[in-house]
């Protein structure tokens, strides 16, 4: 291998346009079988997901945010579904780039911050300033507030993307390996290869819980 993160570089086209990013719209030809179909146990369990996380996100908002907690359990979905289908075989992880991370992180941030400065100014001045501080630092904690508030679309997208990477890296590197090892270490490889594959799918879960949650927080912060 000439370049470690060639494995994440769209290469497939037709017509000189990317195929690559069509991978992203394959969990919509999961969802259409739960409107005609029998519900199975599968549709039963992802309904009991989605309706804890509309409850516990619920928790998290205002109670005048109304409907605003499917806009985030939409997002949680979107995010689980690219990380999963990531990790199959051939199929590329759109979820490991800064572009698609991005696209949800910043309109979201923005438009959070042009919904607070415009509807509620004087709370989100007093945001910038935590109960409590002494009139020396306030000035120090204006500007640290407001880095921390710009830098979190970044920070988010980031996230996102640098833990799929480093997992999908590191399932690379060791399968590269495979053909110059002896029997007896090639199997313990394919034992270690399964082993991160599950640590791999744990984290494609917890990572678009954590994009969601952290959204959710965002969004109460505003009110």
């Amino acid at each position: 291998m000439t370049n470690l993160f060639s494995i994440f570089e769209p290469s497939s086209s037709i017509f000189s346009i990317s195929t690559n990013w069509l991978a992203t719209f394959l969990g919509l030809l999961f969802l259409p079988f739960m409107y005609w179909t029998s519900p199975s146990r599968w549709s039963l369990l992802w309904g009991k997901v989605i309706q804890k996380l509309h409850n516990e996100f619920k928790a998290l908002l205002d109670v005048t945010h109304i409907g605003t907690s499917t806009l985030f359990v939409s997002i949680f979905s979107l995010i689980l579904f690219n990380n999963f289908l990531g990790l199959l075989p051939y199929v590329f992880t759109s979820s490991s780039h800064m572009v698609m991370t991005l696209s949800l992180s910043m309109p979201l941030w923005f438009t959070l911050m042009l919904f607070g400065w415009v509807n509620h100014t004087q709370h989100m001045f007093a945001h910038l300033v935590p109960q409590g501080t002494p009139a020396m630092l306030m000035p120090f904690m204006v500007l640290i507030e407001t880095i921390s508030n710009i830098i979190r679309p970044g920070t988010l997208a980031v996230r996102l993307a640098a833990n799929m990477i480093a997992g999908h890296l590191l399932l690379t590197l060791l399968g590269n390996t495979g053909p110059s090892l002896s029997l007896t270490i090639v199997y313990i490889l394919i034992i270690s290869q399964i082993l991160l594959l599950i640590l791999e799918s744990a984290v494609a879960i917890i990572q678009s819980y954590v994009f969601a949650v952290l959204s959710t927080l965002y969004t109460s912060e505003i009110n």
